[in-house]
Order: structure tokens, then C-alpha cells, then sequence
């Protein structure tokens, strides 16, 4: 089995090699740039991860994992133009070191460029590839538009938010690991408790991310800490205090979330200690990985195989608590 960091000098070694295309310089610069910019390049690694269950050589997934990464980088462009972010990694976003329009085109053309590279995949079944493909990137816009609908809607169901987050972001990860199990020659049955444990894994890492952002450390969370009570950004938190505080508090809230950022999250997380929400977020991720762990045990390959998805999962949650 290919260690993590190993599997990532493969993705990045691929990465340098690969062209997008030159003219005109103005439509593929900017991918390239986007491209350069970095990242944890876990999608990919999923991808070469999962084959590697089934088999030792990984190279026939190397053309899905590099799908899969172009096809991530083309939603933060467009992402980065819905919530007008200036910075990305540090480094100016697309729209801003070009063009909103040279932005909506260059990430379309990272779309188009995500889909001739996975077809560049040999010895598997590529309508198959394109099914979990193309599923995972509807699921994705869907996740999004559901997000963007939130801001003008009163109140967001747990369910609701759940639904969200597993479109926006868990179902990419199910579907990078379902695209190596297919590669690497896994049971259809097989594929789908792969996909099932990345969904699981990705909900309880949005879940986690949540928590962080209210009661992390900024240091730690390389952000404000707040930044979704100060946006009024319905999170699962918030949701859940909005359903459980009494008439009271309820009164409070909706004062709170008037008010100036720093009495604003200063008042709100007091009344998350108070309601114990916290806790109930922690509870709720806890299902979430149980289901995903679940889901790896079923797999038909030995344990010692499937240990390596079960420490990278249990450590990206330890570094992110």
C-alpha cells in the first residue's frame, strides 16, 4: 500500500505535467494559475487511495485523480466569484487578477478540460466513470444553489442543512473514492460503500468545521473565529439554537444577531454554552463517522488494507480539532 505522502508526490508530480491548453493566453493562464495555487490535493489522493485497496499499481487512476482536482479548483473559481473573495491560498482569486467574465470562462473550460482528462482513463468502463462523475458535479451546483437560497430563507431545517452540505461538499469525496474502487476493480458493491463512507467522512468534517469556526482557535482555524456567527451564516449550530432556545433567549437572538460582530458573537456564544450546542454538534458528527466507518468495514478487502482510509480520515480529524 502507497502511503499518503507518497500518493501525493504522485498527484503533484502529474499535475506539473499537465497542459491545459495555450491559446488564448488570456482563457488558459488563468488555469494554470488556479492550478499552481496548491492545496491539500485530498480529492486526488482519494482517488489513488481507493484503487490502491485493490490494486498495487495506482497509475490507470491517475487520469480521474487529476480529474477530480481540475474539477474542485473549477468550482472555487466560480465560488470565489459568487462570495466576491478577494484572496484564495493566500494569492489573488481568478476574477480579481483577470476578469469576472475571463473568470466564468476560464472555469468552464476547467469543466470541459476535468471530463477529456478522466476520459483519458484506460482498461475501465468509462460510461460507468462519467455516471459518478457527472452525478458529483450536479450534486455539487445543486449544494450550492441550496446554500445561496439559505441567505433569504427565514429558518433551515437540520435535515435541510444536512441535505446541503452533503451536495456542496461530502458527495465529491464519496465520489473520488467510488472512481479509484472502480478503477482499481471493486465489486459494485464495494464502489457504493466507498462512496458512502467519503459522503459520511465529508458531512462530519463540514460538521467539525462548524464547530471550529465558533470554538476553535484562530491560530488553529486560520480564521476569525466567529466568521459564521458574524455572517449570520446558518450553520448547524445556529440552527439548532434556533430551534431550541426558550422565549426568552429567543427575544436575545434575535437582538444579537442586530447587533454590531463583536456583541453580536459574544452574545450568541454564550447562548450556545447555555444550550449546550456544542455538544449536540459534537453528538451529530459522531453519528456521522460511525455510519462512515461502518461503510469501510464492509468493504471485501482485508482490514489491514482499509486501516490506511481509516487513520487518514481519523487524522484529518485530529488536525482540524
Amino acid at each position: 500500500m502507497y502511503s499518503y505522502s507518497n500518493l501525493l508526490a504522485l498527484i503533484n508530480t502529474q499535475l506539473s505535467q499537465t497542459q491545459y491548453g495555450n491559446n488564448p493566453v488570456e482563457l488558459y493562464d488563468p488555469i494554470t494559475y488556479m492550478m499552481s495555487l496548491g492545496g491539500k490535493r485530498l480529492r486526488p489522493v482519494l482517488v489513488l487511495m481507493a484503487c490502491n485497496l485493490y490494486k498495487e499499481e495506482v497509475t490507470d487512476a491517475l487520469p480521474a485523480a487529476i480529474a477530480i482536482e481540475v474539477f474542485h479548483n473549477f468550482t472555487l473559481v466560480h465560488d470565489d466569484i459568487m462570495d466576491n473573495a478577494p484572496l484564495r491560498r493566500g494569492k489573488e482569486t481568478v476574477y480579481k487578477k483577470w476578469s469576472m467574465p475571463i473568470a466564468i470562462l476560464s472555469g468552464d473550460m476547467m469543466l470541459i478540460k476535468a471530463i477529456d482528462i478522466l476520459a483519458q482513463t484506460e482498461n475501465t468502463d468509462f460510461k460507468k466513470l462519467l455516471t459518478v462523475f457527472n452525478k458529483a458535479a450536479a450534486e455539487v451546483c445543486e449544494g450550492q444553489q441550496i446554500d445561496m437560497n439559505f441567505e433569504a430563507q427565514a429558518s433551515v431545517s437540520h435535515a435541510q442543512y444536512i441535505e446541503m452540505i452533503t451536495l456542496k461538499t461530502a458527495v465529491l469525496l464519496g465520489a473520488s473514492l467510488q472512481l479509484g474502487a472502480l478503477i482499481g476493480g471493486a465489486s459494485n458493491a464495494d464502489a457504493e460503500h466507498i462512496y458512502e463512507f467519503g459522503k459520511n467522512i465529508g458531512i462530519a468534517f463540514q460538521i467539525q468545521d462548524d464547530i471550529l469556526d465558533s470554538f476553535g482557535e484562530t491560530a488553529q482555524v486560520g480564521k476569525m473565529i466567529g466568521g459564521d456567527i458574524a455572517a449570520n451564516k446558518k450553520t448547524l449550530l445556529l440552527i439548532e439554537l434556533l430551534a431550541s432556545a426558550h422565549k426568552d433567549d429567543q427575544i436575545a437572538l434575535n437582538q444579537y444577531l442586530q447587533m454590531e460582530v463583536n456583541e453580536k458573537i459574544a452574545g450568541i456564544l454564550r447562548l450556545y454554552s447555555k444550550y449546550k450546542i456544542k455538544e449536540f454538534a459534537e453528538a451529530q458528527k459522531e453519528q456521522y463517522l460511525t455510519k462512515a466507518f461502518n461503510h469501510l468495514k464492509a468493504l471485501s478487502v482485508e482490514t489491514s488494507k482499509t486501516e490506511v482510509l481509516a487513520n487518514m480520515a481519523k487524522d484529518l480529524m485530529e488536525r482540524m480539532s
